[in-house]
């Protein structure tokens, strides 16, 4: 990376970065660009060299977040997939959870703004891929008809939503491990804590 790309760089991390704090307090149609300008310390025309709107900014915004949280991950979806033993092959488990969890506490701000944002900020379109590209071949292979999947995708996906927005209220304070035992007694009722 040469000075002018590492400069490059540098100035769209700051521009990313302050498009997330602000998200963080407000809906992306309020934002504009001098504020982000002033919160990211560049000027507009700095802004301007780099982007032609907002949107564009949030576009590249999202594959930066992506990219993140894909590299939390260290299980490809096709060894998920190609596992020979069902007892392996299920919806939630802790080495998905785990890396999910450690995601969101080393990113409650963007974590935050999706939740007030989710259509601004594309947490439907990543949740969109997780569910194309591993929940729905999962339920296949337990032979769970079609027309029911986004039924029991939707029941999973939404219950540890609803757990990470707790979790994300109270500042992620509460241990990962633990976090993971709730989400998993409540999907695996015989778990450690069920029957």
């Amino acid at each position: 990376m040469n000075k002018s790309e590492s400069k490059y760089f540098h100035t769209a991390l700051r521009m990313e970065e302050a498009l997330l704090a602000l998200l963080e307090r407000k809906d992306l149609e309020y934002i504009t660009v001098k504020e982000l300008c002033q919160a990211a310390g560049v000027n507009r025309s700095t802004f301007y060299l780099h982007y032609e709107t907002i949107g564009d900014l949030l576009n590249e915004t999202v594959e930066m977040i992506n990219r993140r949280f894909l590299s939390y991950f260290p299980q490809k979806e096709a060894e998920i997939l190609n596992s020979r033993d069902e007892a392996e092959l299920i919806l939630v488990r802790r080495s998905y959870l785990l890396p999910y969890l450690h995601f969101i506490r080393d990113n409650k701000k963007v974590y935050r703004a999706a939740f007030r944002n989710p259509g601004g900020i594309g947490a439907d379109v990543r949740y969109g891929e997780l569910k194309e590209r591993i929940l729905s071949p999962i339920l296949a292979r337990f032979q769970i008809p079609a027309a029911h999947r986004p039924y029991y995708i939707a029941y999973y996906v939404e219950g540890i939503i609803a757990v990470v927005k707790v979790w994300l209220r109270r500042d992620c304070a509460d241990d990962i491990e633990m976090i993971a035992d709730i989400i998993e007694t409540c999907v695996h009722p015989e778990g450690p804590y069920g029957p």
